[in-house]
């Protein structure tokens, strides 16, 4: 059987795992799977996806900046790409164009691997950008008891804690925005989703928001997390990395593609050696 094409779409793109993750995952399940990068010029993601489909793709991730753009382009999106106004898969059927946000459901599996709980937890999200708001609607399902979304704009903050009101009153969590000089008290579960750690600045918000043990989350891996995880040790807190998550949210896509879920902790452990290695 010829193998089926996937790819992952952006700008830039030459640094992504995910053809790495996704050969895994293929070799893993036995599926026909094909996986590329392609790069898409800034004002032509939708040209670039749509000639990807016609010459057989069956589907892409979408990584920065286009992810926005993504939910624009499929004409059937999944709940939580609906909520999030994101996608990072797109899947290409008979049907058209489905749209999904894997982003937070990889997220939260992370958090969950590392042994922490988040149902009835205290939670800050740093950040109300696009990585922030992709991953909010599965963070809400997970139940904490409260969870603040800060950041630079607090009316950016506000405008994610308005459209996500419903979901957190069905889900009984108090979700309020702040700014990032604002944060009310200290918490058990430290998410931060802004651009800090790509951009190469420092960590946005005091020390005085860890509790002792908190778990502290970068949703970056590698050099660009270091100082927030340096940061976060040297406070007491309990530093993660997100390329758990990188796997985890690869394999709910695979999922979304094949309708089969592949073994996410031996590709993980497998990458963190690669990378150690350099």
């Amino acid at each position: 059987m010829n193998p089926h094409r996937y790819c992952v779409v952006g700008h830039p793109v030459e640094h992504s795992r995910s053809p790495w993750i996704h050969a895994r995952f293929a070799q893993l399940t036995g599926e026909p799977v094909e996986y590329g990068k392609l790069l898409a010029p800034l004002d032509g993601f939708t040209a670039t996806v749509q000639r990807f489909r016609e010459e057989g793709g069956r589907g892409c991730n979408v990584t920065l900046p286009f992810k926005f753009e993504a939910a624009s382009m499929a004409n059937t999106l999944s709940d939580r790409a609906r909520l999030a106004g994101a996608c990072n898969t797109l899947r290409f059927d008979a049907q058209g164009v489905f749209g999904d946000n894997t982003d937070g459901a990889g997220l939260v599996r992370d958090i969950a691997s590392a042994g922490v709980a988040i149902a009835r937890r205290e939670m800050l999200l740093v950040g109300a950008g696009g990585a922030g708001a992709g991953v909010l609607g599965p963070l809400l399902q997970a139940r904490p008891s409260r969870l603040v979304i800060a950041n630079r704009t607090p009316a950016k903050a506000q405008a994610l804690v308005d459209s996500h009101a419903g979901l957190a009153r069905a889900q009984s969590v108090d979700l309020v925005s702040c700014g990032l000089d604002a944060v009310p008290g200290a918490f058990d579960i430290v998410i931060n989703a802004s651009a800090s750690s790509i951009a190469g600045g420092g960590v946005p918000v005091e020390a005085s928001v860890l509790r002792p043990g908190a778990l502290a989350y970068d949703m970056m891996y590698g050099p660009a997390a270091q100082g927030f995880l340096d940061w976060a040790r040297a406070h007491g807190a309990t530093p993660r990395d997100g390329l758990g998550m990188l796997v985890e949210q690869a394999a709910e896509s695979f999922f979304v593609w094949r309708g089969v879920r592949p073994d996410t902790g031996p590709v993980l452990a497998e990458l963190r050696a690669l990378l150690a290695a350099g």
